[in-house]
């Protein structure tokens, strides 16, 4: 984080890329707005008129002057509360979805108006992302390689890791026009850090062991917190280390997944 606004909104520097593994949304016509959800991750999220994708529906509807008369079909493959904006990257789908159905566009300031993370989500593409996450610019150039992610299945609410960061602030990252290779991509990243990832550790002890696990595993070449945690990603090579990472890595009670990424052109 590069700083504190008068409003209390954290200012971001961050490098956002998109896994290839995504949770599912389907809609059909209705009476009358729904949400149901069912999937490996469900268990635990509340389907009213709260969730953020109802409230993509209502606001997408609200400003084409529409009724929200759906009934959403929402597939959890990604745990929640986990560090890796699942919930923004739904309620982005859910405009998408819409936009296309109705034939109209889903702009990038009602997107803001949703959640920080909506934005980028929105695009689908890899991007630097800076203010609140309202500010995108193209990524440096990036290699192919693979992300290996675990999550101990302890939700960590992002509010309280903001609130329990201390210290000063992050300059903006200086970072490459690109990388040629997984390697040199990792080196450059490891001289950064994640201003969120103590506090994430300190609230959620169960992120130390997914750490080590991920940091001692032969090809890993850097793991980190993601966002505000609990998940850890560890950076490989390829997709086929990072999946094999994730194979070995399992543990009664981890989420795990390993692969490659989407969205980097």
């Amino acid at each position: 984080m590069t700083g504190r606004r008068e409003d209390g909104y954290h200012t971001l520097d961050s490098l956002v890329v998109f896994a290839g593994i995504a949770d599912r949304i389907a809609a059909t016509e209705a009476d009358a707005l729904s949400l149901t959800i069912s999937g490996p991750c469900a268990a635990g999220l509340s389907a009213g008129e709260d969730n953020l994708v109802c409230r993509a529906a209502r606001t997408l509807a609200e400003a084409t002057g529409r009724e929200p008369r759906l009934a959403l079909r929402l597939t959890k493959h990604l745990p929640h509360a986990a560090g890796l904006g699942g919930g923004s990257a739904d309620a982005a789908a859910c405009l998408r979805l819409l936009a296309r159905v109705w034939g109209v566009k889903a702009p990038d300031a009602l997107a803001a108006k949703l959640g920080a993370d909506v934005p980028v989500c929105l695009g689908a593409r890899a991007a630097r992302m800076a203010g609140i996450g309202e500010s995108l610019s193209p990524p440096p150039s990036l290699p192919e390689f693979g992300l290996c992610l675990i999550n101990p299945r302890v939700p960590v609410p992002t509010a309280a890791v903001f609130a329990a960061r201390q210290g000063p602030f992050s300059p903006a990252a200086v970072l490459p026009e690109g990388w040629r290779d997984a390697a040199s991509l990792a080196a450059d990243l490891a001289e950064l850090g994640n201003d969120l990832e103590a506090p994430a550790m300190e609230l959620c002890p169960a992120i130390y062991p997914v750490l080590d696990a991920l940091e001692r595993h032969p090809g890993c070449l850097l793991a980190r917190v993601s966002g505000s945690g609990a998940t850890c990603f560890g950076l490989f090579p390829d997709a086929a280390s990072a999946d094999e990472a994730a194979n070995t890595l399992a543990r009664p009670g981890w989420w795990c997944w390993g692969g490659g990424l989407s969205g980097l052109k």
